[in-house]
């Protein structure tokens, strides 16, 4: 029975799938973003939060924890030095999946995972839509601020 037996095998042993999600890991942590299946690209996100959140706290005893998921001394340190300080204040939620259709070959989903903090496009567009709502129309609301404008350089 497969009680209480619930994540993703993605069709590998045990060895094999570890192995893999470390090296997927590795590079996220040093590409930032990487292209995978949405299959995998779950199973990394099962894998990799919980290192961003042990690499807040930066002691020998997490560094350890963290080399022993990973293998690579590079990954780590560019995980406690850069990645740590720019996720601090983030409570989780450290990785984003972004569908992007399917593959020629055998139709499998593709998708990105990144770095939520990283990504430099979603930060624009949520800072630059903030707009004031209105009932009037633009065209009205332009002529009505029109005159104003021009009035203030003739009191100077």
């Amino acid at each position: 029975m497969r009680h209480n037996k619930k994540f993703n095998h993605l069709g590998r042993t045990a060895s094999h799938r570890n192995a893999m999600l470390a090296n997927m890991a590795c590079s996220l942590i040093k590409h930032k973003r990487i292209t995978t299946t949405v299959a995998k690209a779950k199973a990394l996100k099962k894998f990799v939060e919980p290192l961003i959140t042990k690499s807040k706290e930066d002691t020998t005893n997490s560094r350890r924890v963290v080399f022993s998921n990973l293998q690579d001394k590079f990954a780590v340190t560019e995980l406690f030095k850069e990645i740590s300080v720019k996720v601090a204040d983030r409570p989780g939620g450290y990785t984003r999946i972004i569908k992007t259709g399917h593959r020629l070959g055998d139709n499998a989903e593709m998708c990105f995972i990144e770095l939520v903090d990283y990504d430099e496009n979603m930060a624009k567009t949520a800072t630059a839509k903030k707009s004031t709502r209105t009932r009037r129309s633009k065209k009205s609301a332009a002529v009505a601020e029109a005159p104003v404008a021009e009035e203030a350089p003739k009191a100077e």
